[in-house]
């Protein structure tokens, strides 16, 4: 996958996350807030893999 694809995945976990972190809380679901929290950082680490891949390509153009 791209760094684009890594980026926009990323983004979309890292919403359903917190969006499942919001629902566990106004429910009281400890296991929902879990799950989200755990989403939404593997969201976060999508879209840094992404921005990896970005500074690699960028830094293979210049050599």
């Amino acid at each position: 996958m791209g760094s684009t694809g890594d980026k926009i995945k990323g983004k979309a976990n890292e919403a359903i996350g917190k969006i499942k972190q919001g629902v566990g809380e106004a429910t009281d679901n400890p296991r929902l807030k879990g799950e989200g929290r755990v989403q939404e950082t593997k969201g976060k680490a999508q879209q840094l893999k992404g921005e990896v891949k970005d500074t690699l390509k960028r830094g293979i153009d210049r050599a």
